[in-house]
C-alpha cells in the first residue's frame, strides 16, 4: 500500500543547501519516492533564537512504510548527516519532520502526526502551501492556505525558487 506524506526539511549548520539535498537523496535510497517539493526558504530560528538562519523546504513523498518505519528512516538519515541533539530547537545539520501522513491522526509516546505546532509555524506552512494549499491538516481541520493567512510570515523569505533546481539531477 502506498502512503502519502509531507516532510519538512531544515538545516542551519554548514552548507545548508547541501544538507537539504543530501537528505532528499538519502530518503530516495530508502525506497521513498519524492512526488513534489517546494522552493527553499531562509527562515529565522524559532524557540532558541541565538543561532544561524535556517534553510527550510517541504517535500511530498509516497512510501510503503508505515508512519513508525518512516520516522525510523528519518532519524537514520539525520544520524547519517551528523545531526546532534544538544539544545532543544538548537542548531542542526539536518532536521526531518513528518508533518502529515495520509490523513491520519497519531498520538503516541514516539510519534505525533500531524506534527505538533505545524499549524502555527510559517516556516512549515509557507513551503507546504506552495505544494498543496488545499491540503487539510486533520487535527485542526483547516486548509494549509487558511492556516498561512493566520500566521505571521515575516521570518520566512524565499531563498531559491523551485524552478531553479531539479532534485532528480543534483550533484552533491
Amino acid at each position: 500500500m502506498k502512503n502519502r506524506a509531507f516532510l519538512s526539511i531544515g538545516s542551519n549548520i554548514g552548507k545548508r543547501e547541501m544538507y537539504l539535498f543530501r537528505a532528499i537523496k538519502a530518503l530516495e535510497k530508502e525506497l521513498i519516492e519524492i512526488r513534489d517539493f517546494s522552493s527553499i526558504y531562509e527562515t529565522d530560528p524559532v524557540g532558541f533564537t541565538e543561532q544561524d538562519l535556517f534553510l527550510n523546504m517541504v517535500i511530498e513523498i509516497e512510501t510503503s512504510k508505515n508512519p513508525y518505519k518512516l520516522l525510523e528512516t528519518c532519524l537514520d538519515v539525520e544520524k547519517q548527516l551528523e545531526r546532534k541533539r544538544t539544545i532543544r530547537w538548537g542548531p542542526r545539520t539536518i532536521d526531518l519532520d513528518i508533518l502529515i501522513f495520509n490523513q491520519e491522526v497519531i498520538e503516541s509516546d514516539h510519534l505525533t502526526i500531524p506534527h505538533p505546532r505545524m499549524h502555527e509555524r510559517s516556516f512549515v506552512l509557507v513551503p507546504l502551501a506552495e505544494i498543496n494549499e488545499e491540503l487539510v491538516v486533520p487535527n485542526v481541520k483547516s486548509t494549509v492556505k487558511a492556516l498561512v493567512s493566520q500566521t505571521e510570515s515575516a521570518g520566512v523569505r524565499l531563498w531559491r525558487e523551485k524552478q531553479d533546481f531539479n532534485i532528480d539531477n543534483l550533484f552533491i
